[in-house]
């Protein structure tokens, strides 16, 4: 360790721990005035929320059924052949006066003495033979229950009145000074029994005030509103609370919705967020204060900690340091019998096993590997070399001088190649030339009934790989795909990202499912051996991510795939290639 690292000044390890056990004491104390701040918040939410919806089912299902209520009367007078006759009848100024005492001013009687609230029955006939009965002014709020008998005259030039002669009726709408009075009008559309034509305009009207009955659940004095909106427009029919003109800020309100069953109608309430949290502040200095308490409590003591562990802490730093630089002969020595003297014992007890690991262990492991790498490379079957030489032997005899000189030739720089000086790795175009070298000594054999090509991309022809991984493929080509008189096999070479892919493809019997899964059988012997011998190695050398997959059609030949590495994968290579100059 230089000088110049020894003499920076650090903060001692104790104090950084106890600057850590304030700053989690302080996130924990935060985090708990918070919790319990947004607990409060939220429970005063919930339970003004709870009791404002349930407030507000109610009003929902008073407006409901009083807008029901109303909907009855309507479709009593509508459905009431009596009543519809009554308003075409033609006569006489006393037949009509008898009609409108019979008839019709008891029908339009009757609904407002059952009807609780005030409500406003205007019947606009077209029959000028009926007695007009006027009432107050109808522009002027609505007081107590009444009904009138006017001409359509009155409303010809009116939208809604021609909205609902042209077949838009029987529907609730803001007509005329209702909106300005804070009303409602049930308007529907009087068809005769005996013609079906119009014979006049129904309106029922119906203070806001009185459908939503007394919604005093929270005093408006404090910011809350509530309000009666068209859910198709969006239009705002009634308020209460507020000013209702001002635009608003809705996130500073919580908003609740209720929809009134079977009409287009939304019951909205706002909520001020200050309402709901002006109880939370009180609470939110006593929580402060505690927090704040708390903190100076817990500094004292960290602080207390820190000191009586600092100087053995500063010394199991120390020797982390010398076993950072890779020095595992220091010990550690405490005294006592806390929890310091067993780090210490157990510390050393780890820089024991950690050198005899280092050096018995790993070593052993790797060579090991290469063991098994080298009797794997041993294995390679060498029936070839025996059928080989039966061949040669067989030419000498028939005095085949020349393709005996061939052959012996072929076989020498075959094994010369395969030998590799001892080498395990060569280059892919130097195990090419091998195989290479291997059909032209089959082809002599053959006397060409086959047929061979290589494709490879020149940029890989560079890349080392295990030596021996390609001609155990082709041989086993011969010995087991033959197929008809001619064999045809292509050997491919591509690199795809980081890995090598080279394939070996024959067009001869190929295999069924079940000889293609037992190619790497442990157990398997014949026409499977090569194949596993060439998978062992290569994962043994590069990992179980590499290694052979087989293709294969019955019938349409097959194709092996050698996945490899583009480049050596791990630093265990060097050590390999090591061992290897000490078999050579």
């Amino acid at each position: 360790m230089s000088q110049a690292t020894q003499k920076r000044k650090i903060i001692p390890y104790s104090y950084k721990m106890m600057i850590t056990y304030l700053l989690l004491v302080l996130v924990t104390d935060a985090v708990i005035g918070y919790v319990s701040f947004m607990m409060l918040t939220n429970s005063r939410t919930e339970i003004a929320e709870t009791n404002i919806r349930t407030s507000m089912a109610q009003t929902s299902n008073n407006l409901k059924y009083q807008l029901d209520e109303i909907q009855r009367i309507s479709d009593t007078l509508f459905s009431s052949a009596p009543f519809q006759r009554a308003l075409q009848k033609k006569g006489k100024p006393h037949e009509m006066y008898l009609t409108m005492i019979d008839e019709i001013i008891p029908k339009m009687q009757s609904p407002l003495q059952l009807f609780g609230n005030p409500i406003r029955i205007v019947l606009y006939t077209n029959n000028n033979d009926l007695n007009i009965i006027e009432g107050d002014d109808l522009t002027t709020p609505l007081k107590e229950s009444d009904y009138y008998i006017l001409s359509t005259l009155e409303i010809k030039d009116s939208t809604w009145a021609q909205q609902s002669l042209e077949g838009d009726d029987n529907r609730w709408m803001q007509v005329e000074s209702d909106r300005e009075l804070s009303q409602i009008s049930h308007v529907r559309r009087m068809i005769s029994f005996d013609d079906y034509q119009n014979s006049g305009i129904l309106r029922i009207t119906v203070g806001f005030a009185d459908l939503l009955g007394n919604y005093v659940t929270y005093p408006e004095e404090d910011g809350i509103s509530m309000r009666l909106v068209d859910g198709v427009t969006g239009a705002v029919m009634y308020q209460r609370g507020g000013t209702g003109a001002e635009a608003v800020d809705l996130s500073s309100y919580l908003t609740l919705k209720q929809s009134v069953p079977g009409t287009d109608f939304i019951i909205e309430t706002w909520v001020p967020h200050e309402y709901l949290q002006k109880d939370a502040q009180r609470l939110q200095k006593i929580i402060l204060s505690v927090c704040t308490i708390s903190f100076v409590v817990m500094m004292l003591i960290g602080f207390l900690v820190a000191r009586l562990s600092g100087r053995k802490m500063r010394k199991i730093i120390s020797l982390v340091h010398t076993f950072e630089n890779g020095s595992f002969e220091k010990r550690l020595r405490f005294g006592g019998n806390d929890e310091f003297s067993q780090i210490a014992e157990a510390f050393n007890s780890m820089a024991t096993n950690i050198q005899e690991l280092i050096s018995n262990v790993y070593a052993q492991g790797i060579r090991r590997k290469q063991a098994e790498l080298d009797a794997l490379q041993a294995q390679i079957n060498p029936h070839f070399l025996y059928n080989t030489l039966s061949t040669i032997n067989s030419l000498a005899n028939l005095g085949e001088t020349a393709q005996v000189t061939e052959m012996v030739q072929g076989l020498s720089k075959f094994y010369r190649l395969s030998l590799n000086q001892g080498n395990i790795v060569i280059p892919l175009e130097k195990e090419l030339e091998q195989v290479e070298t291997y059909m032209n000594i089959q082809r002599v054999k053959y006397v060409d009934a086959f047929t061979f090509s290589v494709d490879a991309d020149p940029r890989i022809l560079d890349v080392p790989v295990i030596k021996l991984i390609l001609q155990p493929i082709v041989e086993n080509v011969f010995k087991h795909a033959w197929y008809g008189d001619t064999i045809t096999i292509r050997i491919e070479g591509r690199q795809r990202d980081d890995r090598i892919e080279l394939s070996v493809i024959d067009n001869g019997v190929g295999m069924k499912p079940e000889q293609v899964q037992s190619m790497f059988n442990p157990a398997g012997q014949g026409c499977g051996y090569g194949l596993k011998n060439v998978n062992d190695r290569i994962k043994l050398r590069y990992g179980d991510k590499f290694g052979l997959e087989i293709g294969s059609v019955y019938g349409g030949g097959t194709t092996v795939r050698i996945l490899l590495p583009a480049e050596p994968t791990s630093d265990r290579d060097s050590w390999l290639d090591g061992l290897n100059g000490g078999t050579k």
